[in-house]
């Protein structure tokens, strides 16, 4: 496979278009983690996303190792990940053994260099005006810096994720949206057939056999929609 066929395939995959890039969160977050490091030069990789402050963040790792460094990073609000996150700007490669990382990340830093790692380096992942995550870059001592183009073709892969992120939110919420409307239509649908009966059989206004109705769910502590329901079936009689 070209590099350039291996960078397609890592794109169709955040974009859900393989079997190992579902648009999920989770799925989305270790396409990017396990597919950086081959594409980038990185000795490996993680991803931290969190969208909203409230929320608990979602972390993957290309191994478990660094899985497990990231996940331990959020616990300790520390890490190139949450500052990359809460700067929303691209920060320079840190070396993991200088006594500015050490300082800064008294945890990260000596974990980080434990599991062979001594440059670490991380990308916003940036979506609209906001920041979401960030793509962290972790090198070894045999290996070289990350390059700039590679740096700003990670930039593309993080913003690429973070954008299918948000699209594939918007879409789960238009499907709960239009889930909750059609359930909303359909209680609307059989609460007006029930008034149709019970004004029917009481001799009474519409409006009349609206009022009997609810009273009768409200006095047995039952949703009106189910007690609607029953009258169309003919199991209940509010009388």
């Amino acid at each position: 496979m070209t590099p350039e066929q291996r960078l397609a395939d890592v794109f169709m995959a955040l974009a859900g278009g393989t079997t190992d890039g579902p648009l999920d969160i989770p799925g989305t977050l270790s396409v990017l983690a396990r597919r950086s490091p081959a594409v980038l030069g990185a000795g490996a990789a993680a991803v931290v996303f969190a969208p909203e402050e409230s929320e608990t963040a979602h972390v993957a790792g290309s191994d478990p190792e660094v899985s497990r460094l990231e996940h331990d990073a959020v616990d300790w609000r520390e890490g190139p990940g949450r500052d990359c996150h809460l700067a929303h700007e691209l920060p320079a490669p840190t070396a993991l053994d200088g006594r500015a990382a050490r300082q800064r990340w008294p945890h990260y830093a000596p974990r980080a260099l434990r599991l062979g790692y001594t440059l670490v380096t991380a990308l916003p992942l940036r979506e609209r005006t906001r920041t979401s995550g960030a793509l962290v870059l972790l090198s070894g001592a045999r290996q070289s810096a990350l390059s700039p183009d590679a740096l700003t073709l990670g930039q593309s892969m993080a913003d690429f994720t973070a954008v299918t992120l948000r699209r594939a939110g918007e879409a789960d919420r238009s499907r709960t949206l239009t889930a909750q409307l059609e359930l909303a239509l359909t209680s609307r649908v059989i609460i007006e057939q029930a008034k149709g009966v019970l004004a029917t059989r009481w001799e009474v206004t519409p409006d009349e056999a609206f009022t009997r109705l609810r009273r009768h769910a409200r006095s047995r502590q039952r949703p009106l929609n189910d007690v609607a329901r029953e009258v169309v079936d003919g199991s209940a009689d509010p009388d």
